[in-house]
């Protein structure tokens, strides 16, 4: 069985996304971080491999989607209540990424999506799953 999720995105400078996501509260570990890439924590056995577009060539033969203008993935993250949601998205476009859809709300979930500054799309998402319908 699987025990970590490591998602590789590319990216086209470090420093600003080092810099974006360490402003959302993300931190980063410096074993697998280079001048090329670095790994974000996400949670206890998930990260992302945030990879400089040139490197990221490296463990390809496919062009690299231009996530400004094409989905290549979303990336759906939870957080601990409806208001960690907010203050998640806030803090997203206060570091420079986009809100690229409205507010989802269920009632028994919600979510809000931004895109970080490369165009990946993030879906932050609170679920109570107690009140989710049978």
């Amino acid at each position: 069985m699987t025990k970590q999720i490591y998602v590789n995105l590319p990216i086209k400078d470090l420093a600003q996304t080092v810099e974006f996501f360490t402003k959302l509260g993300f931190t980063f570990n410096p074993q697998f971080t280079s001048e090329n890439e670095t790994c974000m924590i996400i949670g206890d056995n998930i990260f992302a491999m945030l990879i400089v577009e040139k490197r990221f060539t490296d463990f390809t033969k496919k062009p690299i989607a231009d996530a400004t203008k094409t989905t290549e993935v979303i990336l759906a993250i939870d957080a601990q209540s409806r208001e960690a949601v907010d203050e998640m998205l806030e803090k997203a476009l206060a570091a420079g990424g986009t809100e690229y859809r409205e507010p989802q709300d269920h009632g028994w979930m919600f979510g809000r999506s931004f895109s970080d500054l490369d165009g990946h799309q993030w879906e932050v998402f609170y679920m109570d799953s107690s009140k989710m319908p049978s």
